[in-house]
Protein backbone atom coordinates (compact mmCIF):
# COMPACT_ATOMS: atom_id res chain seq x y z
CA UNK A 1 0.00 0.00 0.00
CA UNK A 2 0.81 3.66 -0.46
CA UNK A 3 1.07 5.82 2.67
CA UNK A 4 0.85 9.57 2.88
CA UNK A 5 1.58 11.85 5.45
CA UNK A 6 2.70 15.72 6.46
CA UNK A 7 6.38 15.92 7.99
CA UNK A 8 6.18 18.67 9.82
CA UNK A 9 9.43 20.80 11.71
CA UNK A 10 10.58 20.71 15.65
CA UNK A 11 7.71 23.33 16.17
CA UNK A 12 5.11 21.31 14.72
CA UNK A 13 4.79 23.42 11.66
CA UNK A 14 4.27 21.87 7.91
CA UNK A 15 7.16 20.69 6.18
CA UNK A 16 6.45 18.70 2.84
CA UNK A 17 4.24 15.48 1.52
CA UNK A 18 6.15 12.32 1.98
CA UNK A 19 5.04 9.10 -0.25
CA UNK A 20 5.77 5.25 1.12
CA UNK A 21 5.54 2.47 -0.55
CA UNK A 22 5.08 -0.04 2.29
CA UNK A 23 5.03 -3.91 2.02
CA UNK A 24 2.64 -6.27 3.50
CA UNK A 25 4.92 -7.91 6.25
CA UNK A 26 2.75 -9.47 8.22
CA UNK A 27 2.25 -12.51 5.78
CA UNK A 28 6.06 -13.49 6.37
CA UNK A 29 6.92 -16.21 8.11
CA UNK A 30 10.48 -16.46 9.73
CA UNK A 31 12.30 -19.30 8.03
CA UNK A 32 10.68 -18.98 4.99
CA UNK A 33 10.92 -15.49 3.64
CA UNK A 34 12.43 -13.77 6.28
CA UNK A 35 15.31 -14.81 8.85
CA UNK A 36 16.18 -12.05 11.93
CA UNK A 37 14.19 -9.53 12.10
CA UNK A 38 15.85 -7.79 15.52
CA UNK A 39 17.67 -4.33 14.23
CA UNK A 40 20.11 -2.90 17.41
CA UNK A 41 19.10 0.86 18.67
CA UNK A 42 21.49 3.16 20.45
CA UNK A 43 20.74 3.20 24.19
CA UNK A 44 19.45 6.25 25.37
CA UNK A 45 22.31 6.32 28.14
CA UNK A 46 25.11 5.93 25.27
CA UNK A 47 23.40 9.20 23.80
CA UNK A 48 23.38 11.45 26.65
CA UNK A 49 26.76 10.02 27.32
CA UNK A 50 28.30 11.27 23.62
CA UNK A 51 26.44 14.18 24.08
CA UNK A 52 28.36 15.15 27.81
CA UNK A 53 31.50 14.20 26.01
CA UNK A 54 31.58 16.22 22.89
CA UNK A 55 29.88 19.41 24.80
CA UNK A 56 33.12 19.00 26.88
CA UNK A 57 35.71 18.90 24.34
CA UNK A 58 33.36 21.73 22.23
CA UNK A 59 33.02 19.30 19.30
CA UNK A 60 30.18 20.25 16.63
CA UNK A 61 27.23 17.72 17.08
CA UNK A 62 25.46 17.38 13.60
CA UNK A 63 22.17 14.96 12.77
CA UNK A 64 22.32 13.53 9.48
CA UNK A 65 18.79 12.50 8.03
CA UNK A 66 18.60 8.78 5.94
CA UNK A 67 17.05 9.20 2.80
CA UNK A 68 14.64 6.03 2.44
CA UNK A 69 17.18 3.78 4.72
CA UNK A 70 15.34 0.82 4.36
CA UNK A 71 15.35 1.01 0.85
CA UNK A 72 19.24 0.19 0.91
CA UNK A 73 19.18 -2.71 2.73
CA UNK A 74 19.77 -6.19 0.63
CA UNK A 75 17.60 -8.99 0.69
CA UNK A 76 18.95 -12.44 1.01
CA UNK A 77 15.84 -14.51 1.40
CA UNK A 78 12.99 -14.66 -2.06
CA UNK A 79 10.22 -12.31 -1.55
CA UNK A 80 7.64 -11.55 -3.89
CA UNK A 81 5.47 -8.62 -3.84
CA UNK A 82 1.93 -7.55 -5.48
CA UNK A 83 2.70 -4.67 -8.27
CA UNK A 84 1.87 -1.67 -6.37
CA UNK A 85 -0.84 0.57 -7.16
CA UNK A 86 -0.58 3.36 -9.81
CA UNK A 87 2.52 1.33 -11.34
CA UNK A 88 0.78 -1.91 -12.85
CA UNK A 89 2.27 -3.11 -15.95
CA UNK A 90 -0.79 -3.05 -18.12
CA UNK A 91 -0.01 -5.79 -20.41
CA UNK A 92 0.79 -8.37 -17.37
CA UNK A 93 -1.43 -6.87 -14.46
CA UNK A 94 -0.99 -10.46 -12.44
CA UNK A 95 2.85 -10.35 -12.69
CA UNK A 96 4.45 -10.13 -9.26
CA UNK A 97 7.75 -7.96 -8.01
CA UNK A 98 10.95 -9.75 -7.26
CA UNK A 99 12.63 -7.69 -4.69
CA UNK A 100 15.80 -7.11 -4.40
CA UNK A 101 16.67 -4.38 -2.02
CA UNK A 102 14.38 -3.95 1.40
CA UNK A 103 11.12 -2.21 1.83
CA UNK A 104 9.21 -0.78 4.23
CA UNK A 105 6.96 -3.22 5.87
CA UNK A 106 9.38 -6.39 5.39
CA UNK A 107 9.92 -7.71 8.91
CA UNK A 108 13.67 -7.83 8.12
CA UNK A 109 13.48 -4.53 6.58
CA UNK A 110 15.39 -3.10 9.41
CA UNK A 111 17.87 -5.44 10.18
CA UNK A 112 18.70 -5.15 6.52
CA UNK A 113 19.48 -1.78 6.99
CA UNK A 114 21.46 -2.17 9.98
CA UNK A 115 23.81 -4.98 8.57
CA UNK A 116 24.04 -2.72 5.34
CA UNK A 117 24.90 0.56 6.96
CA UNK A 118 27.44 -1.23 9.31
CA UNK A 119 29.56 -3.28 6.38
CA UNK A 120 29.93 0.28 5.19
CA UNK A 121 31.39 2.58 7.94
CA UNK A 122 33.22 -0.84 9.19
CA UNK A 123 34.86 -0.44 5.51
CA UNK A 124 35.91 3.06 5.98
CA UNK A 125 37.75 2.75 9.08
CA UNK A 126 34.63 2.89 12.40
CA UNK A 127 34.40 0.31 14.89
CA UNK A 128 32.04 -1.58 16.42
CA UNK A 129 31.17 -0.87 20.19
CA UNK A 130 30.89 -3.85 22.13
CA UNK A 131 28.82 -2.07 24.63
CA UNK A 132 26.65 -0.53 22.33
CA UNK A 133 25.96 -2.36 18.79
CA UNK A 134 24.71 1.06 17.34
CA UNK A 135 27.88 2.90 18.19
CA UNK A 136 30.47 3.22 15.87
CA UNK A 137 33.71 4.50 16.89
CA UNK A 138 36.49 6.00 14.32
CA UNK A 139 39.96 7.02 15.41
CA UNK A 140 42.98 8.18 13.79
CA UNK A 141 45.82 9.90 15.56
CA UNK A 142 44.21 12.85 17.23
CA UNK A 143 41.03 12.80 15.26
CA UNK A 144 37.83 11.23 17.08
CA UNK A 145 34.76 10.33 15.35
CA UNK A 146 31.33 9.18 17.38
CA UNK A 147 28.69 7.67 15.48
CA UNK A 148 25.60 7.20 16.92
CA UNK A 149 22.39 5.03 15.02
CA UNK A 150 18.78 4.71 15.86
CA UNK A 151 17.04 3.20 12.95
CA UNK A 152 17.54 5.88 10.20
CA UNK A 153 18.51 8.64 12.47
CA UNK A 154 21.97 9.75 12.92
CA UNK A 155 24.22 12.09 15.55
CA UNK A 156 27.52 12.21 14.06
CA UNK A 157 30.16 13.87 16.56
CA UNK A 158 33.71 14.87 15.17
CA UNK A 159 36.71 16.35 16.76
CA UNK A 160 37.41 19.02 13.90
CA UNK A 161 35.06 20.18 11.49
CA UNK A 162 37.08 19.24 8.56
CA UNK A 163 37.36 15.32 9.60
CA UNK A 164 33.04 15.54 10.06
CA UNK A 165 32.99 17.21 5.81
CA UNK A 166 35.13 14.06 5.61
CA UNK A 167 33.20 11.51 7.47
CA UNK A 168 29.64 13.21 5.46
CA UNK A 169 31.38 12.70 2.16
CA UNK A 170 32.11 9.06 2.36
CA UNK A 171 28.54 8.57 3.74
CA UNK A 172 27.18 10.77 0.88
CA UNK A 173 29.06 8.32 -2.05
CA UNK A 174 27.19 5.24 -0.71
CA UNK A 175 23.81 7.03 0.57
CA UNK A 176 21.57 9.69 -0.12
CA UNK A 177 21.90 11.73 2.78
CA UNK A 178 20.80 15.21 4.32
CA UNK A 179 22.97 17.10 6.46
CA UNK A 180 20.28 18.63 8.58
CA UNK A 181 22.61 20.99 10.73
CA UNK A 182 23.53 21.30 14.41
CA UNK A 183 21.30 19.04 16.27
CA UNK A 184 18.00 20.67 17.03
CA UNK A 185 15.74 17.94 16.73
CA UNK A 186 16.11 14.11 17.60
CA UNK A 187 14.06 11.49 18.28
CA UNK A 188 10.92 13.82 19.15
CA UNK A 189 13.84 15.79 21.30
CA UNK A 190 14.49 19.40 20.99
CA UNK A 191 17.91 19.95 22.17
CA UNK A 192 18.89 24.00 22.63
CA UNK A 193 22.29 24.50 22.47
CA UNK A 194 23.35 27.74 24.63
CA UNK A 195 26.92 29.03 25.24
CA UNK A 196 28.08 26.75 27.57
CA UNK A 197 25.31 24.08 27.85
CA UNK A 198 23.17 21.77 25.96
CA UNK A 199 19.40 21.49 26.78
CA UNK A 200 17.12 18.68 26.14
CA UNK A 201 13.35 18.84 26.32
CA UNK A 202 10.15 16.95 24.96
CA UNK A 203 7.85 20.00 25.46
CA UNK A 204 6.02 19.65 22.33
CA UNK A 205 5.36 15.77 22.93
CA UNK A 206 4.77 17.02 26.70
CA UNK A 207 1.66 18.88 25.02
CA UNK A 208 0.58 16.37 22.84
CA UNK A 209 0.09 13.65 25.92
CA UNK A 210 -1.74 16.28 27.37
CA UNK A 211 -3.78 16.56 24.40
CA UNK A 212 -4.74 13.34 24.21
CA UNK A 213 -5.58 12.88 27.63
CA UNK A 214 -8.22 15.55 27.05
CA UNK A 215 -6.79 17.94 30.48
CA UNK A 216 -5.70 20.68 28.50
CA UNK A 217 -7.70 22.54 31.11
CA UNK A 218 -6.81 20.91 33.99
CA UNK A 219 -4.80 22.44 37.14
CA UNK A 220 -1.05 21.83 37.49
CA UNK A 221 -0.16 19.58 40.14
CA UNK A 222 3.07 20.41 42.41
CA UNK A 223 4.15 16.93 42.38
CA UNK A 224 3.79 13.58 39.86
CA UNK A 225 2.77 10.77 43.16
CA UNK A 226 1.06 11.06 46.22
CA UNK A 227 3.89 9.84 48.37
CA UNK A 228 1.36 8.33 50.78
CA UNK A 229 -0.54 5.39 49.36
CA UNK A 230 0.77 2.35 47.49
CA UNK A 231 -0.79 1.24 44.29
CA UNK A 232 -2.61 -1.71 44.40
CA UNK A 233 -3.76 -4.13 42.01
CA UNK A 234 -6.81 -4.99 43.09
CA UNK A 235 -8.28 -1.56 44.31
CA UNK A 236 -11.13 0.01 42.98
CA UNK A 237 -13.08 -0.74 39.64
CA UNK A 238 -11.55 -1.58 36.43
CA UNK A 239 -10.61 1.21 33.97
CA UNK A 240 -13.89 1.12 31.32
CA UNK A 241 -11.30 1.96 28.46
CA UNK A 242 -7.66 0.00 29.12
CA UNK A 243 -6.04 1.27 25.18
CA UNK A 244 -6.53 4.37 26.36
CA UNK A 245 -4.73 4.12 29.43
CA UNK A 246 -1.73 1.55 27.81
CA UNK A 247 -1.38 4.30 25.47
CA UNK A 248 -0.69 7.21 27.67
CA UNK A 249 1.41 5.31 30.23
CA UNK A 250 3.66 4.26 27.50
CA UNK A 251 3.84 7.90 25.69
CA UNK A 252 4.78 8.84 29.37
CA UNK A 253 7.06 6.35 29.27
CA UNK A 254 8.99 7.90 26.69
CA UNK A 255 8.66 10.98 27.77
CA UNK A 256 11.28 10.06 30.79
CA UNK A 257 14.34 10.27 28.13
CA UNK A 258 14.47 14.26 29.69
CA UNK A 259 12.42 13.92 32.86
CA UNK A 260 14.09 11.66 35.55
CA UNK A 261 11.97 13.62 37.96
CA UNK A 262 8.58 11.41 36.90
CA UNK A 263 10.90 8.04 36.45
CA UNK A 264 9.72 6.28 39.35
CA UNK A 265 5.79 7.68 38.90
CA UNK A 266 5.67 6.67 35.38
CA UNK A 267 7.24 3.26 36.49
CA UNK A 268 4.44 2.76 38.80
CA UNK A 269 1.49 3.22 36.52
CA UNK A 270 3.23 0.80 33.78
CA UNK A 271 3.08 -2.13 36.61
CA UNK A 272 -0.76 -2.27 35.74
CA UNK A 273 -0.92 -2.02 32.41
CA UNK A 274 -2.36 -5.84 32.00
CA UNK A 275 -5.70 -4.38 33.93
CA UNK A 276 -5.74 -0.96 35.04
CA UNK A 277 -8.56 0.17 37.46
CA UNK A 278 -9.94 3.35 38.45
CA UNK A 279 -7.52 4.10 40.86
CA UNK A 280 -4.51 3.90 38.32
CA UNK A 281 -6.07 6.29 36.11
CA UNK A 282 -6.41 8.73 38.34
CA UNK A 283 -2.24 7.70 39.42
CA UNK A 284 -2.28 8.74 35.86
CA UNK A 285 -3.82 11.96 35.52
CA UNK A 286 -2.18 12.97 38.41
CA UNK A 287 1.56 12.72 36.49
CA UNK A 288 -0.15 14.63 33.56
CA UNK A 289 -1.20 17.34 35.58
CA UNK A 290 2.14 17.82 37.08
CA UNK A 291 3.47 17.85 33.16
CA UNK A 292 1.05 20.79 32.48
CA UNK A 293 2.77 22.97 35.47
CA UNK A 294 6.28 21.81 33.99
CA UNK A 295 6.49 22.04 30.35
CA UNK A 296 9.34 23.56 30.33
CA UNK A 297 11.74 21.29 32.48
CA UNK A 298 14.05 18.97 30.31
CA UNK A 299 17.91 17.31 31.19
CA UNK A 300 20.25 20.24 31.06
CA UNK A 301 23.78 19.05 29.86
CA UNK A 302 26.92 21.32 30.81
CA UNK A 303 30.77 20.84 29.92
CA UNK A 304 32.29 18.93 32.30
CA UNK A 305 35.35 16.53 32.19
CA UNK A 306 34.81 12.84 32.24
CA UNK A 307 36.93 12.15 34.48
CA UNK A 308 34.32 10.47 37.57
CA UNK A 309 31.41 8.38 37.98
CA UNK A 310 29.23 8.63 40.78
CA UNK A 311 26.48 6.66 41.35
CA UNK A 312 23.25 7.08 44.08
CA UNK A 313 21.11 4.27 44.19
CA UNK A 314 18.38 3.43 47.01
CA UNK A 315 14.92 1.35 46.95
CA UNK A 316 12.20 0.56 49.55
CA UNK A 317 11.38 -2.74 50.99
CA UNK A 318 8.46 -4.83 50.78
CA UNK A 319 6.36 -1.38 49.48
CA UNK A 320 4.21 -3.02 46.70
CA UNK A 321 0.90 -4.08 48.75
CA UNK A 322 0.16 -7.13 46.78
CA UNK A 323 3.29 -9.00 46.54
CA UNK A 324 5.72 -7.45 48.93
CA UNK A 325 8.30 -7.00 46.36
CA UNK A 326 10.74 -3.86 46.71
CA UNK A 327 11.43 -1.14 43.98
CA UNK A 328 14.55 -0.15 43.48
CA UNK A 329 16.18 3.14 41.94
CA UNK A 330 19.42 4.83 41.03
CA UNK A 331 20.95 7.60 38.93
CA UNK A 332 24.48 7.90 37.68
CA UNK A 333 26.33 11.10 37.10
CA UNK A 334 29.11 11.35 34.40
CA UNK A 335 30.95 14.65 35.86
CA UNK A 336 28.73 16.96 36.72
CA UNK A 337 25.65 15.86 33.98
CA UNK A 338 23.52 13.53 34.56
CA UNK A 339 23.40 10.24 32.14
CA UNK A 340 21.65 7.43 33.41
CA UNK A 341 18.67 6.47 35.63
CA UNK A 342 16.08 3.97 36.25
CA UNK A 343 13.22 2.72 38.67
CA UNK A 344 12.61 -1.02 38.67
CA UNK A 345 10.39 -3.17 40.63
CA UNK A 346 13.11 -6.03 41.60
CA UNK A 347 12.34 -9.42 40.39
CA UNK A 348 12.47 -11.05 43.83
CA UNK A 349 11.14 -10.64 47.24
CA UNK A 350 13.81 -9.38 50.07
CA UNK A 351 13.67 -10.27 53.76
CA UNK A 352 14.90 -7.71 54.86
CA UNK A 353 15.71 -3.92 54.06
CA UNK A 354 19.66 -4.76 53.66
CA UNK A 355 18.58 -7.13 51.09
CA UNK A 356 16.55 -5.16 49.27
CA UNK A 357 18.91 -1.98 49.54
CA UNK A 358 21.70 -4.27 48.24
CA UNK A 359 20.04 -5.66 45.50
CA UNK A 360 19.43 -1.89 44.31
CA UNK A 361 23.20 -1.65 44.53
CA UNK A 362 23.67 -4.69 42.17
CA UNK A 363 21.66 -3.20 39.91
CA UNK A 364 23.63 0.42 39.86
CA UNK A 365 27.03 -1.43 40.01
CA UNK A 366 25.60 -3.27 36.89
CA UNK A 367 24.87 -0.21 35.36
CA UNK A 368 28.08 1.64 36.33
CA UNK A 369 30.32 -1.01 34.96
CA UNK A 370 28.65 -1.63 31.61
CA UNK A 371 29.06 2.26 31.40
CA UNK A 372 32.67 2.05 32.37
CA UNK A 373 33.03 -0.40 29.38
CA UNK A 374 30.89 2.29 27.12
CA UNK A 375 33.44 5.26 28.41
CA UNK A 376 36.67 2.88 28.01
CA UNK A 377 35.51 2.29 24.00
CA UNK A 378 35.19 6.27 23.45
CA UNK A 379 38.71 6.46 24.77
CA UNK A 380 37.38 8.52 27.88
CA UNK A 381 38.81 5.32 31.01
CA UNK A 382 37.75 6.17 33.76
CA UNK A 383 40.56 6.17 36.08
CA UNK A 384 39.17 6.32 39.82
CA UNK A 385 36.61 4.28 41.57
CA UNK A 386 32.76 4.66 40.94
CA UNK A 387 31.56 5.82 44.21
CA UNK A 388 28.17 4.15 44.92
CA UNK A 389 26.36 6.24 47.19
CA UNK A 390 23.56 4.09 49.45
CA UNK A 391 21.68 5.01 52.98
CA UNK A 392 22.29 1.45 54.17
CA UNK A 393 24.97 0.78 56.24
CA UNK A 394 24.57 -2.97 56.03
CA UNK A 395 24.46 -3.09 52.17
CA UNK A 396 27.63 -1.09 52.74
CA UNK A 397 29.39 -3.63 54.82
CA UNK A 398 28.13 -6.78 52.87
CA UNK A 399 30.10 -4.75 49.76
CA UNK A 400 33.53 -5.71 51.71
CA UNK A 401 33.00 -7.82 54.40
CA UNK A 402 34.65 -11.37 52.33
CA UNK A 403 32.72 -13.82 55.19
CA UNK A 404 29.42 -15.65 54.11
CA UNK A 405 26.71 -16.36 56.35
CA UNK A 406 23.31 -17.80 56.72
CA UNK A 407 20.95 -14.50 56.51
CA UNK A 408 23.08 -13.74 53.28
CA UNK A 409 22.96 -17.25 51.80
CA UNK A 410 20.26 -16.52 49.33
CA UNK A 411 21.54 -13.12 47.71
CA UNK A 412 24.77 -15.13 47.05
CA UNK A 413 25.05 -14.15 43.60
CA UNK A 414 24.27 -10.46 43.82
CA UNK A 415 27.55 -9.83 46.93
CA UNK A 416 29.97 -12.18 44.76
CA UNK A 417 29.40 -9.47 41.74
CA UNK A 418 29.32 -6.48 43.63
CA UNK A 419 32.08 -7.46 46.13
CA UNK A 420 34.23 -8.61 42.86
CA UNK A 421 33.95 -5.45 41.73
CA UNK A 422 34.97 -3.48 44.90
CA UNK A 423 37.82 -5.34 45.40
CA UNK A 424 39.47 -4.76 41.62
CA UNK A 425 38.44 -1.23 42.75
CA UNK A 426 35.95 -0.15 40.00
CA UNK A 427 33.54 0.42 42.57
CA UNK A 428 33.66 2.02 45.84
CA UNK A 429 30.38 1.96 48.39
CA UNK A 430 29.60 4.87 50.80
CA UNK A 431 26.86 6.01 52.43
Amino acid sequence: MWIFRHKEHSDGSFERHKARLVGDGKTQQVGVDCGDTFSPVVKLATIRTVLSIALSNAWPIHQLDMKNAFLHGELEETVYMHQPVGFRDPTHPDYVCLLKKSLYGLKQAPQAWYKRFADYVSSIGFTHSKSDHSLFIYRKGIDMTYLLLYVDDIILTTSSDDLRKSIMTLLNSEFAMKDLGPLSYFLGIAVTRHASSLFLSQKKYAEEIIERSSMSSCRPSATPVDTKPKLSATSTSPFKDPSLYRGLAGALQYLTFTRPDISYAVQQICLFMHNPMEVHMNALKRIVSYIKGTLDHGLQLYPSKPTTLISYTNADWGGCPDIRRSTSGYCVFLGDNLISWSAKRQATMSRSSAEAEYRGVANVVAESCWLRNVLLELHCQIRKATLVYSDNVSAIYLSGNPIQHQRTKHIEMDIHFVREQVARGHIFATT
